[in-house]
């Protein structure tokens, strides 16, 4: 479907985007630990969630109102940390402290961050948490949606298909799941680990309403967002086309950037690549 999209807003989402990938890096570097790959590569799918589709209120994390996210693959948790401060959950200053004694920015989510769902980092278990959160909207008759960001290499976890079948069995059209498809891996490319295609039609033969987008592109993910609402009764699936280490040259799809640290001047190119497209898009 075509949709009207307001170019200043593009420009703005995908400025946050870079803003945020920066921070990743940052952060990463400082700490000298961190899943730098699947960070960077659902870095667009974070920004349009929270500062174009979800319903957030950051002076209030607990608004019963609110939409709830969970990033089930929590390992990527420094892109949530970096959107989550961007969004005014939580203070640069905190964000800052991420890895060290005693902060609270540990390497997988937890709760004791505001604007944290659920703890995560075992694979598979964000999905049935969502379904239990979008069923719960249903029986309160909430307006709320559910949104669960899953990894490619996690669709490998057999409690996904269980929650898949509720969410169909339960029609619940108010949860949207992510799946950020880069096609990498701890232990390499996901086709040579564990088979996941023929990715759309398996959920479609579970009942899910499927949609897929260029994770990439700011543009296309908004306009898959979009589509959901043109489908009610079935839940929601959107397998978002990535790259993993999105914005970083040496970083994009090398296995090795699932988990690492850069360099000294590794951390000087990726800065230096980042902030050349931030300024541009300031100008």
């Amino acid at each position: 479907m075509i949709h009207q999209i307001n170019p200043e807003l593009v420009k703005d989402l995908r400025l946050k985007a870079e803003q945020i990938r920066k921070r990743e890096i940052e952060i990463i570097y400082s700490a000298r630990a961190g899943h730098t790959g699947g960070s960077l590569s659902a870095t667009n799918v974070l920004t349009v969630l929270y500062f174009n589709e979800m319903k957030t209120n950051p002076a209030r994390p607990d608004d019963p109102d609110r939409d709830r996210f969970i990033m089930s693959k929590g390992h990527s948790v420094e892109a949530l940390y970096c959107v989550l401060a961007k969004a005014g959950y939580i203070s640069d200053e905190l964000l800052d402290t991420y890895g060290q004694c005693g902060s609270k920015l540990a390497g997988h989510p937890t709760r004791k961050v505001p604007g944290v769902e659920m703890n995560t980092g075992a694979l598979g278990h964000g999905l049935p948490a969502g379904v239990g959160m979008a069923i719960a909207a249903k029986m309160d008759g909430k307006s709320y949606r559910t949104f669960v960001l899953m990894g490619d290499g996690e669709q490998g976890e057999g409690s996904i298909y269980e929650a898949a079948m509720a969410a169909s069995h339960y029609h619940l059209d108010n949860l949207v799941a992510i799946i950020d498809r880069n096609h990498l891996q701890i232990s390499g490319n996901t086709e040579d680990v564990m088979s996941l295609e023929p990715m759309r039609s398996r959920w479609e033969a579970f009942g899910w309403d499927v949609h897929e987008a260029d994770g990439d592109d700011i543009v296309s993910l908004m306009g898959a967002f979009a589509d959901l609402k043109q489908v009610s009764g079935k839940p929601h699936l959107i397998i978002s086309h990535t790259t993993k280490g999105k914005g970083v040259s040496y970083m994009e799809n090398v296995a090795k950037w699932h988990h690492g640290v850069p360099t000294d001047e590794e951390y000087a190119q990726a800065i230096a690549e980042i902030s050349a497209r931030i300024e541009s898009l300031q100008k």
